[in-house]
């Protein structure tokens, strides 16, 4: 018996097998869940979310596409989750944007408003647009899993704006959580060490990070993707039934020294 089983869920920000979310729809589906999932637009991506989501073992995946930066497609899209199904019981998030020529160190002060504005709202106020409409298919209350790190709680040289937006994040976090209690939906996010996805490989010193993480980190080793999964489980299934408001870390103990 999964941990899972009988729960569907809805899955932001699969772009190949490397993603967290890759990773994370996995760790459900093993427990029992039946997974559905957004993509960015565009035929090249869907072509890429497929063939990664067909190689994990996902046949005949229900799939749409959507850009977070729009109410119009993200109406589309819960319009057409809730003709599909009856009910979800859990949604992750695992997007987040920021204009790559600024994700570099010395790059934060010279960041101009519309890149900044692009970053907040697609990796911190989508967050918000989707809880907006998921909650009225999570009819029997739920969990929604938010991906940050820890660049929003320390500036990492780098990271900058992304870091910002993941502080926002975190924060509307704890708000969501407030609003939707009393509906039974638990909002978390899970702060991940660094691992090597596509959006993490646009900051400027991720390799130099990874050492850090090695050296200093209290495992003395950088994570596993799939360990990112495996936490996601937690926090989605009846285990975590009292945790909400929560950033969980999964980065071998390195937010827990100074550095």
């Amino acid at each position: 018996m999964g941990l899972l089983d009988g729960r569907r869920g809805l899955i932001f920000g699969i772009a190949n097998e490397r993603s967290i979310a890759w990773h994370i729809a996995r760790g459900a589906a093993e427990q029992g869940a039946a997974c559905a999932f957004a993509h960015l637009p565009g035929e090249k991506m869907e072509r890429r979310v497929r063939k990664a989501l067909e190689d994990g073992g996902f046949s005949d995946p229900w799939m749409r596409s959507c850009d977070l930066a729009s109410d119009e497609d993200l109406d589309r899209l819960f319009d057409a989750a809730a003709a599909d199904f009856e009910a979800i019981d859990f949604v992750v998030h695992s997007v987040a944007y920021a204009d790559r020529e600024y994700l570099r160190p010395g790059a934060f002060v010279d960041t101009p408003r519309g890149v900044f504005a692009q970053a907040l709202d697609i990796s911190s106020y989508s967050l918000v647009a989707v809880a907006m409409r998921a909650r009225h298919l999570m009819r029997n209350g739920g969990s929604i899993l938010a991906l940050s790190y820890y660049g929003a709680e320390k500036a990492m040289p780098g990271y900058n704006v992304m870091g910002v937006a993941k502080s926002a994040l975190e924060s509307c976090v704890r708000y969501l959580a407030l609003d939707l209690g009393p509906a039974r939906i638990r909002v978390n996010a899970l702060s991940a060490g660094p691992c090597r996805t596509l959006s993490a490989m646009a900051v400027g010193g991720f390799e130099r990070i990874l050492a850090l993480m090695e050296e200093t980190a209290p495992l003395r080793r950088n994570i596993e993707t799939n360990e990112v999964g495996k936490s996601a489980v937690y926090l989605l299934s009846d285990l975590s039934s009292g945790v909400t408001g929560e950033t969980h870390h999964v980065d071998a103990g390195y937010h827990s020294i100074a550095s």
